[in-house]
Protein backbone atom coordinates (compact mmCIF):
# COMPACT_ATOMS: atom_id res chain seq x y z
CA UNK A 1 0.00 0.00 0.00
CA UNK A 2 2.80 2.45 0.87
CA UNK A 3 4.41 1.93 -2.55
CA UNK A 4 1.10 2.57 -4.28
CA UNK A 5 0.56 5.76 -2.31
CA UNK A 6 4.03 7.04 -3.15
CA UNK A 7 3.48 6.24 -6.82
CA UNK A 8 0.18 8.14 -6.72
CA UNK A 9 1.86 11.24 -5.35
CA UNK A 10 4.72 11.10 -7.86
CA UNK A 11 2.14 11.00 -10.66
CA UNK A 12 0.59 14.23 -9.42
CA UNK A 13 1.98 17.56 -10.64
CA UNK A 14 3.70 19.83 -8.18
CA UNK A 15 0.99 22.44 -8.84
CA UNK A 16 -1.71 20.11 -7.53
CA UNK A 17 -0.26 20.04 -4.02
CA UNK A 18 -0.01 23.81 -3.80
CA UNK A 19 -2.36 25.71 -1.51
CA UNK A 20 -2.51 29.24 -3.00
CA UNK A 21 -4.81 30.80 -0.38
CA UNK A 22 -2.79 29.30 2.47
CA UNK A 23 0.41 30.59 0.90
CA UNK A 24 -1.08 34.07 0.42
CA UNK A 25 -2.19 34.19 4.05
CA UNK A 26 1.27 33.09 5.13
CA UNK A 27 2.86 35.93 3.15
CA UNK A 28 0.41 38.37 4.69
CA UNK A 29 1.22 37.12 8.20
CA UNK A 30 4.97 37.32 7.62
CA UNK A 31 4.81 40.86 6.19
CA UNK A 32 2.31 42.71 8.41
CA UNK A 33 1.12 46.20 7.52
CA UNK A 34 -0.42 49.07 9.45
CA UNK A 35 -4.14 48.33 9.10
CA UNK A 36 -6.82 50.99 8.80
CA UNK A 37 -9.57 48.70 7.52
CA UNK A 38 -11.92 45.94 8.67
CA UNK A 39 -12.02 43.74 10.72
CA UNK A 40 -11.94 46.19 13.58
CA UNK A 41 -10.12 43.93 16.02
CA UNK A 42 -6.94 44.73 13.98
CA UNK A 43 -5.12 41.39 14.02
CA UNK A 44 -6.57 40.47 17.41
CA UNK A 45 -5.46 43.54 19.37
CA UNK A 46 -9.05 44.39 20.31
CA UNK A 47 -10.22 40.86 21.09
CA UNK A 48 -11.48 39.70 24.48
CA UNK A 49 -8.42 38.26 26.27
CA UNK A 50 -9.94 34.92 27.30
CA UNK A 51 -11.04 34.28 23.73
CA UNK A 52 -7.62 35.23 22.41
CA UNK A 53 -5.91 32.84 24.82
CA UNK A 54 -8.34 30.09 23.82
CA UNK A 55 -7.79 30.42 20.09
CA UNK A 56 -4.24 31.79 19.99
CA UNK A 57 -3.10 35.14 18.65
CA UNK A 58 -1.93 33.71 15.32
CA UNK A 59 -5.35 32.37 14.40
CA UNK A 60 -7.06 35.67 15.19
CA UNK A 61 -4.41 37.69 13.34
CA UNK A 62 -5.22 35.68 10.19
CA UNK A 63 -8.88 36.66 10.38
CA UNK A 64 -9.31 38.98 7.43
CA UNK A 65 -11.46 39.29 4.33
CA UNK A 66 -10.67 38.98 0.66
CA UNK A 67 -10.30 42.69 -0.11
CA UNK A 68 -6.86 43.15 1.41
CA UNK A 69 -3.24 41.95 1.32
CA UNK A 70 -3.39 40.69 -2.29
CA UNK A 71 -5.51 37.73 -1.20
CA UNK A 72 -7.82 37.87 -4.20
CA UNK A 73 -11.62 38.16 -4.26
CA UNK A 74 -14.39 35.57 -4.07
CA UNK A 75 -16.87 37.21 -6.48
CA UNK A 76 -15.57 37.37 -9.08
CA UNK A 77 -12.87 34.87 -8.17
CA UNK A 78 -9.44 36.42 -8.62
CA UNK A 79 -5.85 35.82 -7.49
CA UNK A 80 -5.16 32.99 -5.04
CA UNK A 81 -8.89 32.27 -4.58
CA UNK A 82 -9.37 31.76 -8.32
CA UNK A 83 -6.30 29.52 -8.46
CA UNK A 84 -7.47 27.50 -5.45
CA UNK A 85 -10.89 26.93 -7.02
CA UNK A 86 -9.27 25.76 -10.25
CA UNK A 87 -7.10 23.29 -8.34
CA UNK A 88 -10.18 22.02 -6.52
CA UNK A 89 -11.97 21.47 -9.84
CA UNK A 90 -9.00 19.39 -11.01
CA UNK A 91 -8.91 17.37 -7.80
CA UNK A 92 -12.63 16.54 -7.82
CA UNK A 93 -13.00 16.12 -11.58
CA UNK A 94 -15.21 19.16 -12.24
CA UNK A 95 -15.27 21.82 -14.94
CA UNK A 96 -15.72 24.60 -12.37
CA UNK A 97 -15.68 24.64 -8.59
CA UNK A 98 -17.06 27.37 -6.35
CA UNK A 99 -15.96 27.75 -2.72
CA UNK A 100 -18.93 28.14 -0.38
CA UNK A 101 -19.32 29.91 2.93
CA UNK A 102 -22.40 29.10 5.04
CA UNK A 103 -21.94 25.46 4.10
CA UNK A 104 -23.64 23.51 1.36
CA UNK A 105 -26.80 25.35 2.42
CA UNK A 106 -25.82 28.40 0.39
CA UNK A 107 -24.88 26.14 -2.53
CA UNK A 108 -28.30 24.49 -2.54
CA UNK A 109 -30.05 27.85 -2.38
CA UNK A 110 -27.90 29.23 -5.21
CA UNK A 111 -28.60 26.14 -7.33
CA UNK A 112 -32.33 26.71 -6.87
CA UNK A 113 -32.07 30.38 -7.80
CA UNK A 114 -29.71 29.74 -10.72
CA UNK A 115 -31.46 26.68 -12.17
CA UNK A 116 -35.18 27.06 -11.41
CA UNK A 117 -37.89 29.67 -11.52
CA UNK A 118 -41.47 30.11 -10.35
CA UNK A 119 -43.73 27.32 -11.51
CA UNK A 120 -40.97 24.90 -12.57
CA UNK A 121 -41.54 21.32 -11.42
CA UNK A 122 -38.50 19.85 -9.69
CA UNK A 123 -38.22 16.14 -8.88
CA UNK A 124 -36.61 15.96 -5.44
CA UNK A 125 -36.27 13.21 -2.83
CA UNK A 126 -38.42 13.47 0.30
CA UNK A 127 -35.37 13.23 2.57
CA UNK A 128 -33.64 16.27 1.08
CA UNK A 129 -31.91 18.83 3.29
CA UNK A 130 -34.03 21.76 4.41
CA UNK A 131 -31.79 24.15 2.43
CA UNK A 132 -33.20 22.70 -0.81
CA UNK A 133 -36.68 23.61 0.42
CA UNK A 134 -35.40 27.10 1.23
CA UNK A 135 -34.12 27.42 -2.32
CA UNK A 136 -37.47 26.30 -3.76
CA UNK A 137 -39.34 28.73 -1.52
CA UNK A 138 -37.18 31.58 -2.82
CA UNK A 139 -37.31 30.55 -6.48
CA UNK A 140 -40.97 29.57 -6.51
CA UNK A 141 -40.30 26.16 -8.06
CA UNK A 142 -42.63 23.33 -7.06
CA UNK A 143 -41.37 19.97 -5.77
CA UNK A 144 -42.53 16.63 -7.12
CA UNK A 145 -41.53 14.12 -4.46
CA UNK A 146 -39.42 11.04 -5.08
CA UNK A 147 -40.06 8.79 -2.09
CA UNK A 148 -37.04 6.73 -0.96
CA UNK A 149 -37.35 3.20 0.29
CA UNK A 150 -37.83 2.90 4.04
CA UNK A 151 -35.32 0.68 5.81
CA UNK A 152 -37.42 -1.66 7.93
CA UNK A 153 -36.51 -1.81 11.59
CA UNK A 154 -34.19 1.21 11.43
CA UNK A 155 -36.64 4.12 11.04
CA UNK A 156 -34.60 5.75 8.28
CA UNK A 157 -35.01 6.56 4.63
CA UNK A 158 -33.00 4.39 2.24
CA UNK A 159 -32.08 4.64 -1.43
CA UNK A 160 -33.92 6.21 -4.36
CA UNK A 161 -35.08 3.73 -7.01
CA UNK A 162 -34.08 4.61 -10.60
CA UNK A 163 -37.40 3.13 -11.70
CA UNK A 164 -39.23 5.60 -9.45
CA UNK A 165 -37.31 8.44 -11.11
CA UNK A 166 -38.27 7.12 -14.56
CA UNK A 167 -41.91 6.70 -13.53
CA UNK A 168 -42.08 10.25 -12.16
CA UNK A 169 -40.57 11.67 -15.35
CA UNK A 170 -43.12 9.69 -17.38
CA UNK A 171 -45.97 10.96 -15.21
CA UNK A 172 -44.78 14.59 -15.20
CA UNK A 173 -43.28 15.35 -18.59
CA UNK A 174 -42.77 18.99 -17.56
CA UNK A 175 -40.20 18.24 -14.81
CA UNK A 176 -37.24 20.49 -15.57
CA UNK A 177 -34.70 19.25 -13.00
CA UNK A 178 -33.93 16.18 -10.88
CA UNK A 179 -32.34 16.83 -7.48
CA UNK A 180 -31.14 13.85 -5.43
CA UNK A 181 -29.47 13.61 -2.02
CA UNK A 182 -26.81 10.90 -1.99
CA UNK A 183 -25.69 9.39 0.32
CA UNK A 184 -28.30 9.63 3.04
CA UNK A 185 -27.18 10.94 6.40
CA UNK A 186 -26.69 7.35 7.58
CA UNK A 187 -24.60 6.46 4.51
CA UNK A 188 -27.12 4.63 2.29
CA UNK A 189 -26.13 5.03 -1.38
CA UNK A 190 -28.48 5.26 -4.39
CA UNK A 191 -27.78 4.09 -7.95
CA UNK A 192 -26.76 7.49 -9.31
CA UNK A 193 -25.29 5.97 -12.47
CA UNK A 194 -28.69 4.64 -13.54
CA UNK A 195 -30.51 7.79 -12.43
CA UNK A 196 -28.05 9.90 -14.41
CA UNK A 197 -28.56 7.76 -17.53
CA UNK A 198 -32.33 8.24 -17.26
CA UNK A 199 -31.92 12.01 -16.91
CA UNK A 200 -29.52 12.22 -19.86
CA UNK A 201 -31.90 10.33 -22.15
CA UNK A 202 -34.50 12.97 -21.44
CA UNK A 203 -32.19 15.99 -21.42
CA UNK A 204 -33.08 16.80 -17.80
CA UNK A 205 -30.24 18.15 -15.58
CA UNK A 206 -29.31 16.17 -12.46
CA UNK A 207 -28.05 17.81 -9.27
CA UNK A 208 -26.65 15.57 -6.54
CA UNK A 209 -26.35 16.88 -3.00
CA UNK A 210 -23.34 14.72 -2.10
CA UNK A 211 -22.65 16.69 1.06
CA UNK A 212 -21.71 13.58 3.04
CA UNK A 213 -19.61 12.00 0.27
CA UNK A 214 -16.80 14.49 -0.27
CA UNK A 215 -14.08 11.83 0.17
CA UNK A 216 -15.41 9.44 -2.45
CA UNK A 217 -13.18 10.65 -5.27
CA UNK A 218 -10.07 9.81 -3.26
CA UNK A 219 -10.42 6.07 -2.61
CA UNK A 220 -11.51 3.04 -4.58
CA UNK A 221 -12.86 1.60 -1.32
CA UNK A 222 -15.56 4.28 -1.17
CA UNK A 223 -18.58 4.68 -3.46
CA UNK A 224 -18.18 6.41 -6.82
CA UNK A 225 -18.68 10.18 -6.79
CA UNK A 226 -21.62 11.53 -8.78
CA UNK A 227 -19.19 13.71 -10.76
CA UNK A 228 -17.94 10.51 -12.39
CA UNK A 229 -21.43 9.05 -12.80
CA UNK A 230 -22.93 11.78 -14.96
CA UNK A 231 -24.39 14.35 -12.55
CA UNK A 232 -24.46 17.93 -13.86
CA UNK A 233 -23.67 19.55 -10.50
CA UNK A 234 -22.53 18.17 -7.14
CA UNK A 235 -22.27 19.70 -3.68
CA UNK A 236 -19.66 18.62 -1.14
CA UNK A 237 -19.59 19.59 2.53
CA UNK A 238 -15.82 19.55 3.02
CA UNK A 239 -16.33 20.64 6.62
CA UNK A 240 -18.24 17.43 7.41
CA UNK A 241 -15.59 14.81 6.62
CA UNK A 242 -13.11 16.47 4.27
CA UNK A 243 -11.04 18.34 6.83
CA UNK A 244 -12.02 21.99 6.30
CA UNK A 245 -13.47 24.31 8.93
CA UNK A 246 -17.17 24.46 9.80
CA UNK A 247 -19.36 26.30 7.26
CA UNK A 248 -16.97 25.70 4.35
CA UNK A 249 -18.13 23.65 1.36
CA UNK A 250 -17.72 23.30 -2.41
CA UNK A 251 -20.09 23.36 -5.37
CA UNK A 252 -18.90 21.62 -8.52
CA UNK A 253 -20.24 22.08 -12.04
CA UNK A 254 -19.47 18.95 -14.06
CA UNK A 255 -17.80 18.79 -17.44
CA UNK A 256 -20.36 18.98 -20.29
CA UNK A 257 -22.97 20.03 -17.75
CA UNK A 258 -26.50 21.02 -18.76
CA UNK A 259 -26.39 23.63 -16.00
CA UNK A 260 -25.36 27.23 -16.71
CA UNK A 261 -22.40 27.83 -14.40
CA UNK A 262 -22.61 31.59 -14.94
CA UNK A 263 -26.21 31.64 -13.71
CA UNK A 264 -25.18 29.71 -10.61
CA UNK A 265 -22.29 32.11 -9.99
CA UNK A 266 -24.65 35.09 -10.20
CA UNK A 267 -26.95 33.42 -7.67
CA UNK A 268 -23.99 32.83 -5.34
CA UNK A 269 -23.18 36.53 -5.52
CA UNK A 270 -26.72 37.24 -4.34
CA UNK A 271 -26.47 34.84 -1.39
CA UNK A 272 -22.86 35.07 -0.24
CA UNK A 273 -21.49 37.50 2.28
CA UNK A 274 -19.53 40.44 0.88
CA UNK A 275 -16.96 39.92 3.65
CA UNK A 276 -15.85 36.31 3.20
CA UNK A 277 -13.59 34.81 5.83
CA UNK A 278 -10.14 34.08 4.48
CA UNK A 279 -9.69 31.49 7.23
CA UNK A 280 -12.64 29.49 5.94
CA UNK A 281 -11.53 29.84 2.32
CA UNK A 282 -7.98 28.85 3.26
CA UNK A 283 -9.30 25.80 5.10
CA UNK A 284 -11.01 24.63 1.88
CA UNK A 285 -7.77 25.18 -0.01
CA UNK A 286 -5.85 23.28 2.67
CA UNK A 287 -8.35 20.41 2.76
CA UNK A 288 -8.08 19.92 -1.00
CA UNK A 289 -4.28 20.03 -0.87
CA UNK A 290 -4.28 17.51 1.97
CA UNK A 291 -6.66 15.11 0.19
CA UNK A 292 -4.43 14.85 -2.90
CA UNK A 293 -1.22 14.57 -0.90
CA UNK A 294 0.62 11.45 0.23
CA UNK A 295 -0.43 12.22 3.80
CA UNK A 296 -4.07 12.56 2.75
CA UNK A 297 -4.07 9.22 0.99
CA UNK A 298 -2.58 7.58 4.08
CA UNK A 299 -5.23 9.16 6.30
CA UNK A 300 -8.09 7.97 4.08
CA UNK A 301 -6.57 4.48 3.85
CA UNK A 302 -6.27 4.37 7.65
CA UNK A 303 -9.82 5.67 8.05
CA UNK A 304 -11.24 2.87 5.89
CA UNK A 305 -9.14 0.24 7.63
CA UNK A 306 -10.35 1.52 11.01
CA UNK A 307 -13.97 1.51 9.87
CA UNK A 308 -13.71 -2.08 8.68
CA UNK A 309 -12.14 -3.06 12.01
CA UNK A 310 -14.99 -1.42 13.91
CA UNK A 311 -17.60 -3.14 11.75
CA UNK A 312 -15.93 -6.52 12.23
CA UNK A 313 -15.93 -6.03 16.00
CA UNK A 314 -19.62 -5.04 15.96
CA UNK A 315 -20.48 -8.18 13.96
CA UNK A 316 -19.21 -10.18 16.92
CA UNK A 317 -21.49 -8.44 19.44
CA UNK A 318 -24.69 -10.28 20.30
CA UNK A 319 -26.87 -7.31 21.25
CA UNK A 320 -25.52 -4.58 18.96
CA UNK A 321 -26.37 -4.49 15.26
CA UNK A 322 -25.19 -2.33 12.37
CA UNK A 323 -26.71 -1.05 9.15
CA UNK A 324 -24.79 -2.64 6.28
CA UNK A 325 -24.97 -3.59 2.59
CA UNK A 326 -26.30 -7.06 3.44
CA UNK A 327 -29.74 -5.43 3.52
CA UNK A 328 -29.78 -4.92 -0.26
CA UNK A 329 -28.21 -1.52 -0.77
CA UNK A 330 -24.75 0.03 -0.88
CA UNK A 331 -23.42 1.93 2.12
CA UNK A 332 -20.42 4.11 2.92
CA UNK A 333 -18.21 1.95 5.14
CA UNK A 334 -17.12 4.95 7.25
CA UNK A 335 -20.66 5.78 8.42
CA UNK A 336 -21.62 3.22 11.04
CA UNK A 337 -25.24 3.29 12.19
CA UNK A 338 -25.83 0.93 15.12
CA UNK A 339 -28.69 -0.09 17.38
CA UNK A 340 -28.84 -2.17 20.54
CA UNK A 341 -31.46 -4.66 21.67
CA UNK A 342 -33.65 -3.35 24.47
CA UNK A 343 -32.50 0.27 24.59
CA UNK A 344 -33.06 3.31 22.42
CA UNK A 345 -30.43 5.16 20.46
CA UNK A 346 -30.88 8.14 22.78
CA UNK A 347 -30.08 5.94 25.78
CA UNK A 348 -27.08 4.41 24.01
CA UNK A 349 -25.81 7.89 23.21
CA UNK A 350 -26.06 8.88 26.87
CA UNK A 351 -24.23 5.75 28.04
CA UNK A 352 -21.39 6.34 25.57
CA UNK A 353 -21.06 9.97 26.59
CA UNK A 354 -21.42 9.67 30.37
CA UNK A 355 -19.69 6.34 31.01
CA UNK A 356 -17.05 6.38 28.28
CA UNK A 357 -16.58 10.05 27.28
CA UNK A 358 -17.49 9.20 23.67
CA UNK A 359 -19.47 11.65 21.56
CA UNK A 360 -21.42 10.34 18.57
CA UNK A 361 -22.55 12.12 15.40
CA UNK A 362 -26.25 11.80 16.23
CA UNK A 363 -28.85 9.61 17.89
CA UNK A 364 -32.44 8.68 17.12
CA UNK A 365 -34.91 6.59 19.07
CA UNK A 366 -33.59 3.58 17.17
CA UNK A 367 -29.81 3.97 17.01
CA UNK A 368 -26.69 6.12 16.94
CA UNK A 369 -24.58 7.24 14.00
CA UNK A 370 -20.81 6.88 14.38
CA UNK A 371 -18.48 8.55 11.87
CA UNK A 372 -15.02 7.07 11.48
CA UNK A 373 -13.03 10.09 10.30
CA UNK A 374 -9.61 10.80 8.85
CA UNK A 375 -8.42 12.11 12.19
CA UNK A 376 -9.40 9.06 14.22
CA UNK A 377 -6.51 6.81 15.23
CA UNK A 378 -6.72 3.05 15.57
CA UNK A 379 -6.63 3.47 19.36
CA UNK A 380 -9.67 5.78 19.14
CA UNK A 381 -11.63 3.19 17.21
CA UNK A 382 -10.49 0.29 19.39
CA UNK A 383 -11.61 2.22 22.47
CA UNK A 384 -15.02 2.76 20.85
CA UNK A 385 -15.32 -0.92 19.94
CA UNK A 386 -14.31 -1.96 23.46
CA UNK A 387 -16.91 0.43 24.91
CA UNK A 388 -19.67 -0.97 22.70
CA UNK A 389 -18.68 -4.49 23.69
CA UNK A 390 -18.85 -3.63 27.40
CA UNK A 391 -22.24 -2.01 26.90
CA UNK A 392 -23.56 -5.04 25.02
CA UNK A 393 -22.50 -7.28 27.91
CA UNK A 394 -24.22 -5.11 30.53
CA UNK A 395 -27.90 -5.32 31.45
CA UNK A 396 -29.22 -1.82 30.80
CA UNK A 397 -32.91 -0.93 31.09
CA UNK A 398 -34.68 1.80 29.17
CA UNK A 399 -38.30 2.72 29.87
CA UNK A 400 -38.04 5.38 27.17
CA UNK A 401 -37.52 2.63 24.60
CA UNK A 402 -40.97 1.24 25.39
CA UNK A 403 -42.62 4.49 24.22
CA UNK A 404 -41.40 3.64 20.69
CA UNK A 405 -41.30 7.29 19.57
CA UNK A 406 -39.79 8.17 16.22
CA UNK A 407 -37.68 11.15 15.24
CA UNK A 408 -37.07 10.64 11.55
CA UNK A 409 -39.68 12.14 9.17
CA UNK A 410 -41.01 9.05 7.41
CA UNK A 411 -44.37 10.53 6.38
CA UNK A 412 -45.07 10.81 2.65
CA UNK A 413 -46.18 14.43 2.08
CA UNK A 414 -49.59 15.50 0.81
CA UNK A 415 -48.98 18.84 -0.88
CA UNK A 416 -51.83 21.36 -0.99
CA UNK A 417 -49.92 24.55 -1.92
CA UNK A 418 -46.55 25.43 -3.38
CA UNK A 419 -43.87 25.94 -0.70
CA UNK A 420 -43.48 29.59 -1.71
CA UNK A 421 -47.21 30.40 -1.61
CA UNK A 422 -47.62 28.71 1.76
CA UNK A 423 -44.55 30.37 3.26
CA UNK A 424 -45.63 33.87 2.19
CA UNK A 425 -49.33 33.37 2.96
CA UNK A 426 -51.24 34.92 5.84
CA UNK A 427 -50.53 32.69 8.84
CA UNK A 428 -51.64 31.86 12.32
CA UNK A 429 -50.07 29.86 15.11
CA UNK A 430 -52.02 26.97 16.62
CA UNK A 431 -51.30 24.02 18.87
CA UNK A 432 -49.96 20.98 17.07
CA UNK A 433 -53.14 19.01 17.83
CA UNK A 434 -55.33 21.78 16.39
CA UNK A 435 -52.99 21.90 13.36
CA UNK A 436 -54.12 18.47 12.14
CA UNK A 437 -56.01 18.97 8.89
CA UNK A 438 -54.43 22.39 8.31
CA UNK A 439 -51.68 23.41 5.87
CA UNK A 440 -48.19 23.98 7.26
CA UNK A 441 -46.72 27.43 6.63
CA UNK A 442 -43.23 26.71 7.93
CA UNK A 443 -40.33 24.29 7.60
CA UNK A 444 -39.93 22.07 10.65
CA UNK A 445 -36.71 20.10 10.43
CA UNK A 446 -34.46 18.48 13.01
CA UNK A 447 -30.73 19.16 12.63
CA UNK A 448 -28.94 16.90 12.26
CA UNK A 449 -29.77 15.69 9.66
CA UNK A 450 -31.88 18.66 8.50
CA UNK A 451 -34.64 16.57 6.88
CA UNK A 452 -38.02 18.27 7.07
CA UNK A 453 -40.79 16.83 9.21
CA UNK A 454 -43.17 19.37 7.72
CA UNK A 455 -42.73 21.73 4.79
CA UNK A 456 -44.74 24.76 3.72
CA UNK A 457 -47.80 23.69 1.74
CA UNK A 458 -47.99 20.21 3.30
CA UNK A 459 -51.18 18.90 4.90
CA UNK A 460 -50.60 18.22 8.60
CA UNK A 461 -51.89 14.79 9.62
CA UNK A 462 -52.15 12.65 12.75
CA UNK A 463 -49.15 10.68 11.44
CA UNK A 464 -46.94 13.74 11.97
CA UNK A 465 -47.63 14.05 15.70
CA UNK A 466 -45.14 11.38 16.91
CA UNK A 467 -42.38 13.38 15.20
CA UNK A 468 -43.42 16.67 16.84
CA UNK A 469 -42.95 15.90 20.53
CA UNK A 470 -40.71 18.96 21.00
CA UNK A 471 -43.15 21.31 19.25
CA UNK A 472 -46.19 22.70 21.07
CA UNK A 473 -47.25 25.17 18.38
CA UNK A 474 -47.10 25.18 14.57
CA UNK A 475 -47.48 28.00 12.05
CA UNK A 476 -50.26 27.21 9.56
CA UNK A 477 -51.88 28.93 6.58
CA UNK A 478 -54.69 31.14 7.81
CA UNK A 479 -58.12 30.01 6.68
CA UNK A 480 -60.48 32.51 5.02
Amino acid sequence: MAKLLKKYCKDKTSVQVKAPIVEALKRSFEHPSYQFHIPGHTKGRAIYDDFKQLTGTRMISLDTTDEFDNLGTLHPATGPIKEAQELAAQAFGAERTFFLLNGSTVGNIAMALGCTKKGNKILVNRNCHRSILTGLILSGAEPVWAIPKQVEGWSIWGSISPQDIEDSLNLHDDISLVWITNPTYEGVVSDIKSISAICKRRGVPLIVDEAHGCLWNFSNDLPETALKLGADAVLHSLHKTGGSMSQSSMLHIAKNSLIDANAVEKALKLMHTTSPSMLLLASLDAARANLVSYKGKKLISRMIKNAKYLRKRIDGMEKIHQLKPDFGFLTDVTKVFVKMDGISGKRLETILEVDFNIEVESASDVGVLLLVNQGNTFNDVKYLADALEKISQTNYTDLYYLENRKHMPLVIPQIKMSPRDAYFSKKETVSKHDAVGRISAEVIAECPPGISILLPGELIREEHLPYLKDYEFIEVVKEN
